[in-house]
């Protein structure tokens, strides 16, 4: 048999193998590299804890904002660094998410919840006018979220162009979802005819909602286990086709709790990405932490999980990319990774500040309105380690309220104390006129007043418990105001009573630091039986802090907001006085003797 060529069969094989065997010749083709997979990319864009920051405003100093680190704030700075990136991404996916705390922190948010309602005008909020314009494709709700109620609440999500998540919040009598648990994205990985890509957006708020804000949610809301709803929900997600999961968590990955064991973990997020298989990433908030890219390995299927946490109020941007490839109809992450932009880099966008200007306007002018005179200036700088009279300020107001509405009651022959915290080390009442943002500036949170009854026994465990600020300085060693405190214990969780005399002695270990406990203006020992009105604020109370003893039913509780409180008090008085309401009570020592 010959071939077509002539050659016989024989021949063609013989040749073949010859050429099978032959070594390259210097000129001929190279072998072919294997084909490289084709890849694509997404990037997701994250914020988290803007608390109410449009402008790049310090509305209690009335000027621009900035910090001993020059940094800038506010979504209208956000949204230029988002529009920067996309506008990049042209034409490939980008997606933007937000961690929660998003409708407080600023006289501009507290306005909007307060003085002018939107529950009541119908006006769309500051914050869902700024995030509207951002062009959001999801939002987790904080545990600030709840602070206003849920009529306000449900009022902004409606205002929201975009979804608004929260698993793990339930109905307290159905057990289901009381918000959107998650939402599922199909984006276009790049040009015309690119495949899509499914990405599932899990969002989980914090369970300390139901102690914070147990007067907005007892009865109506529970708050599941952050890592056991993400268990539930992160499987759901992938059998509905989500390709890629993204968790936007408020929680941060502490893995502690600022209360008790009895609710599930305030910050888990990194027991979230090593318990529950599935996940890509986490977009995080809520300790106010900038985390630009942190590995969290899961201990069932060893895959890396990627978390961020982008600051606070809008100081920094939280960028993650990822790297794709698609084969036999699936997709697989080759690579991510994340980082954190600054946004005093850029200038605010235009477009969010048109949109709020009005808002931010009547803002501006509301805190500027004078309450009252102050005699002299009153200065919160020292107010930590030293008895001042700004916080003996806070003290007799709601000392005075309390004892005013316990009058004709079963509470009435016994004495009121008061509890504070340095909320603020920069608040100043100036000498002459005192403005709605200077009390502000004071009063930083927008905590109601409530009041309990203590035995002398709590109120001294309960001024132990606050003493583990201080960190432990023997006598003689030397005192720097700066390193007084314990970094581990934030300010606002140290308070400081008024209507008994005491000594902190720094140079004991904590637990035994109160040495002096008496009646005020006497040297009698407060007995351990002795009772109390104790008026306290709303987030104590309820267990803010994990302080002993305190979480009692009220006998106060007219839901009047404190920082109201104050001002309603100076407006009446006209004049701010230190002599009306300074009394020195409470010292720090080191064995017997001041140590200021």
């Amino acid at each position: 048999m010959t071939s077509s060529s002539g050659a016989s069969r024989r021949q063609v094989l013989a040749v073949a193998a010859a050429a099978a065997t032959a070594p390259l010749l210097a000129g001929a083709p190279a072998e072919a590299k294997p084909k490289q997979p084709k890849t694509w990319d997404l990037t997701i864009l994250g914020t988290s804890d803007t608390h109410g920051n449009v402008y790049n405003w310090d509305y209690y100093k009335d000027a621009e904002f900035d910090d001993s680190k020059h940094n800038d704030v506010g979504v209208a700075k956000l949204a230029t660094l988002v529009n920067q990136i996309r506008a990049e991404r042209k034409g490939r996916a980008t997606l933007v998410l937000d961690a929660g705390d998003t409708i407080q922190g600023t006289p501009l948010a507290t306005y909007y919840a307060k003085q002018e309602p939107i529950t009541s005008t119908g006006e769309t909020h500051p914050m869902a006018r700024a995030m509207n314009i951002l062009k959001y494709d999801a939002v987790t709700l904080g545990n600030h979220e709840f602070n206003y109620g849920l009529p306000l609440l449900a009022t902004w999500i409606e205002q929201l162009g975009f979804p608004a998540l929260a698993a793990n919040a339930l109905n307290a009598k159905t057990g289901k979802p009381a918000f959107l648990p998650y939402v599922i994205k199909e984006v276009k990985l790049g040009g015309h005819g690119a495949p899509k890509l499914r990405v599932g957006i899990l969002g989980l708020t914090n369970p300390g909602v139901a102690i914070w804000d147990k007067g907005n949610v007892e009865g109506r809301l529970v708050f599941a286990d952050m890592v056991a709803t993400a268990a539930k929900w992160v499987p759901e997600m992938r059998r509905r086709g989500a390709d890629l999961v993204v968790i936007s968590a408020h929680g941060g990955d502490s893995g502690t709790s600022s209360y008790g064991p009895e609710l599930p973990n305030e910050n888990p997020t990194a027991l979230i990405a090593e318990q529950v298989p599935g996940i890509d990433a986490i977009l995080f908030g809520h300790a106010h932490n900038e985390v630009p890219e942190k590995f969290v390995t899961n201990l069932t299927t060893g895959e890396r999980v990627l978390t961020s946490e982008p600051s606070k109020w809008g100081q920094r941007l939280t960028r993650m990319d990822f790297t794709l490839t698609r084969e036999k109809g699936r997709w697989a992450v080759t690579a991510k990774s994340a980082t954190t932009l600054n946004t005093n880099t850029v200038v605010e966008d235009p477009a969010v500040l048109a949109a709020v200007r009005g808002q931010h306007t009547k803002t501006v002018e509301y805190v500027n309105r004078v309450v009252a005179r102050s005699s002299v200036e009153l200065s919160a700088a020292e107010s930590r380690y030293k008895d001042t009279p700004i916080l003996d300020f806070i003290n007799h107001v709601q000392t005075e309220v309390v004892t005013e509405a316990l009058a004709a009651g079963e509470y009435a022959g016994l004495p009121v104390l008061s509890i504070a915290a340095p909320f603020s080390r920069t608040a100043v009442f100036p000498q002459g006129d005192v403005r709605i943002r200077d009390v502000a500036g004071l009063y930083v949170y927008d905590n109601t007043l409530e009041a309990v009854v203590l035995t002398g026994a709590e109120v001294k465990a309960y001024l132990e418990y606050s003493a583990k600020y201080f960190v432990t300085l023997p006598a003689g060693a030397p005192v720097n105001p700066e390193t007084i405190s314990d970094p581990a214990v934030p300010d606002y969780n140290y308070d400081v009573f008024s209507g008994v005399d005491y000594d902190i002695d720094i140079a004991e270990p904590v637990g035994q630091r109160i040495t002096r406990l008496v009646l005020a203006g006497t040297d009698t020992p407060v007995a351990a039986d002795a009772r109390f009105v104790v008026a306290v604020n709303n987030y104590r109370r309820s267990g803010g802090g994990n302080f002993p003893g305190i979480v009692k039913t009220q006998v106060y509780n007219a839901q009047q907001e404190i920082r109201q409180l104050l001002i309603d008090w100076a407006q009446a008085k006209g004049v701010i006085d230190p002599a009306d309401f300074f009394v020195p009570n409470w010292k720090l020592v080191r064995d017997g003797v001041p140590v200021f």
